[in-house]
C-alpha cells in the first residue's frame, strides 16, 4: 500500500527517476522549453522550481547544491548566467505548463514545459515599455521646452507634409468609387 506516498514514481525506480528528472531539468534550462508527457512534467516541474530559486543567490554553496541535483556542468552555469538574473524579482512559478493533445501510440497526455519568462509571445519588456513612455505635463521648466520645441515643430512640419501628400490620393479614390457609384445608379435606373 502507497498510503500517503505522494510521490509520481512514473513506473521506474528511485535511481532511474532521480536520473531522468536531472536530465529533464538540464534539457529544460538549456533548450528554455521541452516536450513531454504531463506526468514527467508536472514531477519535472517540482523538481527544478527550488533547483531556480537556489540559483537567485549566487554562493558557491548554492552552486554546489544545484550541481549536486543536475550533475551538468554547462546547465549549472547557464542557470545562474542567464536563467537567473531574469527571474531575481518573480517570487515563484518559474515554469508553464502546456497542453498540447495525445500522443499517437499510447494516448498519453503531452504537454510542453518551459520556462516562463523566455518565452517572447507572452513576455513584454517592462523596462523597454517604461522608456518608451514619457510622462508630459502642463508645468515644467522652461529651458527643455524651448529646446525640444524646433526638434517638435520639424516633427508636426513632416506629419503635415506627409498628411497633404496623402491627402490627393484619398481623393483620387473617392473620385473614381463616385464614379462607379453614378455607374450603378444610372444601371439602376434602367
Amino acid at each position: 500500500m502507497r498510503h500517503q506516498n505522494k510521490i509520481n514514481q512514473l513506473g521506474r525506480t528511485s535511481s532511474h527517476r532521480s536520473a531522468m528528472l536531472s536530465n529533464m531539468a538540464s534539457s529544460l534550462i538549456e533548450h528554455k522549453r521541452i516536450t513531454t508527457t504531463l506526468a514527467k512534467a508536472k514531477a519535472l516541474r517540482g523538481y527544478v522550481e527550488p533547483l531556480i530559486t537556489k540559483s537567485k543567490e549566487d554562493t558557491t554553496h548554492s552552486r554546489r547544491m544545484v550541481f549536486r541535483k543536475l550533475q551538468n556542468k554547462d546547465a549549472v552555469s547557464e542557470l545562474f548566467r542567464e536563467v537567473a538574473p531574469k527571474i531575481a524579482d518573480r517570487p515563484g512559478g518559474y515554469t508553464r505548463i502546456i497542453k498540447i493533445g495525445f500522443r499517437q501510440g499510447d494516448a498519453a497526455e503531452m504537454c510542453m514545459i518551459e520556462l516562463v519568462d523566455f518565452n517572447s509571445v507572452y513576455v513584454t519588456d517592462k523596462k523597454a515599455a517604461d522608456a518608451k513612455k514619457t510622462r508630459r505635463s502642463r508645468r515644467g521648466t522652461a529651458a527643455p521646452k524651448k529646446e525640444a520645441a524646433p526638434a517638435q515643430e520639424a516633427k508636426v512640419s513632416k506629419e503635415a507634409n506627409q498628411v497633404v501628400d496623402e491627402a490627393p490620393k484619398a481623393e483620387s479614390i473617392d473620385e473614381a468609387d463616385a464614379g462607379t457609384d453614378t455607374e450603378t445608379k444610372k444601371d439602376s435606373n434602367e
